[in-house]
């Protein structure tokens, strides 16, 4: 199903990707090379996924996923003009970081983040995870490219019309931990600065994370080894379904937990009877709430509203 004619419901509002007026900007995430980006993998590929039952995931057809990801890039959608609220996201999709389902949980969020008034920004970040990314932290790679992607969109906020203080991530499964990753982690970037985009900021203002994985250490009730809350971590919102198998629902519940002993704003939501991978669309189950949940507390957190105009000297 090609994005240019998807038509899916999302937060109660028909999205419909056929409706743009212009094609989104693709912009490079790296002025060169990026880091530690020194083993062939082979070109870049978009496939299906396989179709499966409802077992483990809640979305079962066949979706399309990137692989080979070895050049990051940012895809940014644009709400029409009279509907902008100089908020943007940056969209994480998830994928285990071997794949990034690039339909499902980065298009189809971008829509539905268009029809609240916000720029999605669909991050491509490098997947599959390389040889010493297997074992150990699978993130480093695509924390590169997440803490360079906030700077950069933070860096281009007047040319693209973003609110400097209004750029914040998504991220669902893997790329749920992607989000909070970068969200917690802010304060020592991962990479060797390259270039004045490297002085901006990499700290996002909220974070969004639906059913991620690795957010909770092996074999104990903790967050994970790899995740510490500073006292300036920003707002997070969570979701989660219940019988979730895939990334149980242990992971954002202790992450929750752990926001809230750090007194960092935080909100969580754990839908009975749900699996994983239900991203934004519309089901006939409790999960498609989340949605618009999600919508109020944004708007609760003041970034659904437009900011307010420099007044005019007289």
């Amino acid at each position: 199903m090609r994005y240019a004619v998807m038509i899916c419901l999302v937060a109660g509002v028909d999205v419909v990707g056929a409706v743009r007026a212009e094609e989104p900007a693709v912009v490079e995430v790296w002025p060169g090379i990026a880091p530690e980006e020194d083993s062939y993998i082979g070109e870049e590929k978009v496939r299906l996924s396989p179709k499966s039952t409802r077992k483990r995931v809640e979305v079962t057809e066949s979706t399309r996923l990137v692989t080979n990801v070895t050049k990051p890039t940012l895809t940014i959608y644009r709400p029409a003009k009279d509907q902008e609220t100089g908020t943007a996201v940056l969209i994480c999709p998830g994928g285990g970081y071997w794949d990034l389902y690039w339909q499902l949980e980065g298009e189809e969020v971008a829509a539905w983040l268009n029809s609240i008034g916000v720029i999605g920004i669909i991050l491509k970040y490098r997947v599959p995870r390389r040889p010493d990314e297997i074992k150990g932290e699978p993130a480093r790679r695509p924390l590169q490219d997440a803490q360079r992607a906030v700077s950069l969109v933070r860096s281009k906020a007047d040319e693209w019309g973003i609110h400097p203080q209004r750029i914040g991530m998504i991220g669902f499964s893997a790329g749920g931990h992607l989000a909070i990753a970068t969200a917690t982690g802010f304060e020592q970037r991962t990479y060797k600065p390259s270039d004045d985009v490297d002085t901006v900021s990499c700290r996002p203002n909220f974070a969004i994370a639906a059913y991620s994985g690795y957010l909770k250490a092996k074999d104990k009730n903790e967050v994970a080894p790899g995740l510490r809350i500073p006292a300036e971590t920003p707002p997070v919102f969570l979701v989660h379904g219940s019988d979730d198998i895939v990334s149980p629902p242990e992971n954002s519940v202790l992450m929750y937990l752990a926001l809230r002993k750090a007194g960092i704003p935080a909100e969580l939501h754990v839908y009975a009877g749900t699996m994983h991978d239900f991203a934004v669309r519309q089901l006939d189950r409790p999960c498609s709430a989340w949605t618009q949940a999600c919508a109020n507390w944004l708007r609760y957190q003041g970034f659904l509203t437009p900011p307010a105009q420099p007044s005019k000297p007289d």
